[in-house]
């Protein structure tokens, strides 16, 4: 056994360049586009299915450190937008399933509400 992990570190130098043995990594959560959210919206308050949400959200009081600022669409045909929401009472009608925490820090991105359409806007 020893004979081929010897010949094996000898031989190791003599490999391609390019070539390098590693595992796949995933994107992480920062990193995904938050900002093509818009539609029927369902937001799970529920621990238990946190694991069916696409991303998790926090509920910001302050507009300055949201990441996004969305208008609440009363209607679903006129969410076409970025940062404009229906907010759907039920999650089969719902394009995106978002899960709402209490904590700041396990939220992929904050949220504040405003009553202005054109104010709705995602800041990257």
């Amino acid at each position: 056994m020893h004979i081929f992990f010897t010949l094996w570190l000898a031989f190791l130098p003599l490999l391609p360049a390019g070539s390098t043995i590693s595992a796949p990594v995933s994107a992480p959560a920062a990193s995904r586009d938050y900002c093509k959210i818009y539609g029927s919206v369902y937001l799970e308050r529920d621990p238990k299915y946190k694991n069916t949400a696409s991303y998790t959200v926090f509920l910001n009081e302050e507009e300055a450190f949201a990441n996004m600022v969305v208008y609440r669409e009363n209607n679903k045909l006129f969410a076409d937008g970025t940062a404009i929401w229906y907010l759907t009472p039920s999650k089969a009608f719902a394009d995106h399933v978002l899960y709402v925490t209490e904590n700041r820090n396990f939220a992929d991105f904050t949220v504040h509400y405003t009553d202005v359409r054109s104010f709705a806007t995602c800041r990257e």
